[in-house]
């Protein structure tokens, strides 16, 4: 399949009054790709959603879904587009079954054998009026109606929220084959590990800008490996060497240590650490946890993990 830009998003920027809730969004989604838009709550995921979705006006820059315009072509745009918030208002006197059949029929789908499968797979008991469901329970009916709908752009944002943990892998398995089909995701998330393990390029927003774009290995150079090593002789120069950071010496003999190192520096430091005979040794590698929190530490220079 021809890889297509499906969104595009440049140089948003949303005002409410004198409130600047979007200063500088830039968003790219291609086909067959996941994108995980994150940041906490506040920082203006939501607000660029709703300008994608056509459901408020920007101010200012540009968003283009499918090549057309977010807030003038919102009708064409959402025939072919699912989305789940991250609390979703029910109809209360309908049932969970009506409402997905409902919801389906709005977007010109159909209940399939598919959706029978969902209904199952998520353990809904689809008998039941939505004002007697929990958080949980709702966010099943909205995702059950969107992954049985046959479209090329599925936006979540905030879709797991009240799920328990097996309702999440189900989730996380859904999205994988949405991506093995060449549709197109945008997840927006403040679970960093939801976003880890799905999304291929992940944007990062702060206070209304998108602050870092890549994919979660390009960006893993601005964090730092943590290392625990035993060797056999002290290690010498350990405290001077480039990149590394939070030294700690574990024993009085110097043959055990505890520290981060930067990733570019990583080949230097085992170099050095090699020269002493290295008995045992253990890295993991930064997380999207570790990026997160580079970007909303209060205290710039602080480190992180302190």
């Amino acid at each position: 399949m021809k890889e297509q830009t499906i969104l595009d998003v440049q140089n948003l920027q949303k005002n409410f009054g004198k409130v600047h809730a979007l200063k500088d969004v830039n968003l790219q989604l291609h086909t067959g790709e996941v994108l995980g838009f994150i940041g906490p709550n506040g920082a203006g995921k939501s607000t660029t959603i709703r300008v994608i979705l056509g459901l408020i006006r920007k101010s200012a820059g540009s968003a283009t879904v499918f090549g057309e315009n977010a807030w003038k072509d919102s009708v064409k745009i959402h025939k072919n587009l699912a989305y789940v918030p991250g609390d979703v208002y029910l109809w209360p006197n309908l049932t969970g079954g009506q409402t997905i059949d409902m919801l389906l029929h709005m977007s010109g789908q159909k209940h399939s054998a598919k959706t029978d499968e969902l209904i199952k797979e998520f353990k809904l008991d689809t008998s039941k009026k939505n004002r007697t469901y929990s958080k949980g329970n709702r966010q099943k009916v909205a995702l059950i109606a969107a992954f049985s709908t046959d479209v090329d752009l599925y936006i979540f944002d905030e879709p797991t929220s009240g799920l328990d943990p097996l309702d999440e892998l189900i989730f996380q398995q859904r999205v994988a084959e949405l991506k093995k089909r060449g549709k197109s995701v945008l997840l927006s998330s403040h679970i960093l590990s939801e976003v880890e393990k799905m999304c291929d390029t992940i944007s990062i927003i702060r206070e209304g800008k998108v602050i870092e774009t890549g994919s979660l290995e390009a960006m893993q150079h601005l964090t730092r490996n943590v290392v625990a090593v035993k060797t056999v002789s002290p290690i010498d120069g350990l405290d001077k060497a480039q990149g590394v950071h939070q030294l700690n010496f574990t024993n009085d003999q110097h043959t055990s240590a505890e520290f981060t190192v930067d990733s570019d520096q990583v080949g230097t430091v085992m170099a050095l650490l090699t020269k002493s005979s290295i008995v045992q040794l253990k890295t993991t590698p930064p997380t999207l946890e570790d990026l997160f929190l580079r970007y909303y530490h209060s205290d710039s220079n602080q480190k992180v993990g302190e």
